[in-house]
């Protein structure tokens, strides 16, 4: 059995284990932040049509829509430059999805290894524990086809 928090997987039920980087969907990220821009873009005409008064303008409305904006802008750009996550796949006949995350993706492939050798040889056994003392590189997943079924952080 492969254990994964609370999951349990039998061996002979792998399909795939995989080690690999899990690189962020940039292209989707910036189209993501062109239709935000052309939203605010949107509400600020309207804002700016529906207020007669330059100066009540300045007063209510610009500012708050500098701060959006640059918050926005913010928020994307740090979403664009997040570097590659390096993550351990098991997937199961079933469609089921397990996830899990470390700091260095050559710590995954020697438990990848592992598992594989466990597979093979079945008498084998191997214990590996994976230690989160930070956040910083996501939770542990399970996955059952496209529905997430449950998140341990």
């Amino acid at each position: 059995m492969l254990w994964i928090g609370p999951a349990a997987f039998p061996l002979n039920n792998l399909t795939r284990v995989e080690a690999t980087k899990l690189k962020p969907e940039r292209g989707v990220t910036f189209v993501r932040l062109l239709k935000w821009l052309a939203f605010t873009a949107v509400v600020y005409v309207f804002f700016m049509a529906a207020t007669e008064n330059e100066a009540e303008v300045a007063e209510s409305g610009q500012p708050m829509f500098v701060l959006f904006l640059v918050g926005l802008i913010g928020y994307f750009v740090k979403v664009l430059v997040e570097p590659a996550k390096p993550i351990l796949a098991v997937e199961t006949a079933g469609g089921s999805l397990a996830v899990v995350t470390l700091p260095s993706v050559e710590q995954l492939r020697t438990i990848a290894g592992q598992i594989v050798h466990a597979i093979n040889h079945p008498e084998a056994e191997f214990t590996a524990y994976v230690h989160e003392l930070n956040n910083y590189n996501g939770p542990v997943f399970h996955q059952n086809g496209a529905q997430n079924t449950g998140i341990k952080l």
